[in-house]
């Protein structure tokens, strides 16, 4: 019985041992760090390094440290979009409070409607998608008529939240732009954990320029859809989270944040 006891406490000892911040990403699965309400209500330091990040993904989005930027993570490479809309590819030792990562495998590829704007995309996978209640990654690969994207400048303590801050946002636009849109649609029971719906950013075939996608239109492009059943997070390990008021957001706060424009 002591040797029991004794065992058990050794495996618990291991455990304790382990480090805080582990990814465990494969193909399939969404890995995801903190929460969007916890980013809604301004906890913006990061907790987790780009390099940690790249152990659970090659494709996704985020932001960064103070939420400088827009993060568009394409083919295992990581561009910020700060606010004045110059993207590059930080140190793997940035760190970010938000971000949801997958190794990208496409399940379809499809070809693009020529026209087709982001409405018109939403209408065709809503028909084409075979459930609402889980996850998939999207990758639209070409030439864009038009891209709107945003970004918003770096943040200082005390942070303010979400809503005040993408009053403030910088808007770019794009015409006869080559590159890619990446992102997540995910399911309407994810509301306070991530964005439902569509969530996508853009960066162009330079990677040089991008942001959060307001809207889009298409000239000649392909899409790729990943089938994700498979969904992990981190929550994280820091004061301003532990105390942060984070009931369900509302659906008008999502959309503000996410999807309108402010001029």
């Amino acid at each position: 019985m002591k040797r029991n006891r004794w065992i058990a406490a050794l495996f618990v000892l291991c455990l304790l041992m382990l480090p805080c911040h582990c990814l465990a990403g494969q193909p399939g699965r969404l890995v995801q760090v903190s929460t969007l309400g916890a980013l809604l209500a301004g906890v913006y330091d990061g907790n987790v390094s780009i390099r940690q990040l790249k152990e659970s993904g090659d494709f996704g989005l985020g932001t960064f440290n103070g939420l400088d930027g827009e993060m568009v993570f394409v083919d295992g490479h990581v561009y910020q979009v700060p606010s004045d809309g110059h993207a590059v590819e930080p140190a793997d030792s940035t760190l970010v409070p938000f971000a949801a990562v997958t190794f990208f495998h496409a399940d379809r590829v499809l070809p693009v409607e020529s026209g087709m704007d982001y409405d018109g995309l939403k209408r065709m996978l809503k028909s084409l998608l075979p459930s609402r209640n889980i996850f998939y990654a999207v990758r639209i690969d070409g030439k864009f008529r038009t891209v709107r994207t945003r970004s918003v400048k770096r943040q200082h303590k005390p942070y303010r939240p979400l809503r005040e801050v993408v009053k403030e946002q910088t808007i770019f636009d794009f015409k006869e732009a080559r590159g890619t849109v990446a992102g997540f649609i995910s399911p309407p029971w994810i509301t306070g954990i991530n964005v439902p719906g569509f969530h996508l950013h853009f960066i162009n075939s330079r990677r040089d320029a991008g942001g959060h996608v307001l809207a889009f239109q298409v000239e000649d492009a392909t899409l790729q859809i990943d089938i994700i059943h498979d969904f992990s997070m981190l929550l994280p390990d820091d004061p301003f989270f532990y105390h942060a008021v984070l009931d369900a957001p509302v659906a008008g706060d999502i959309k503000k944040v996410e999807h309108e424009e402010h001029k």
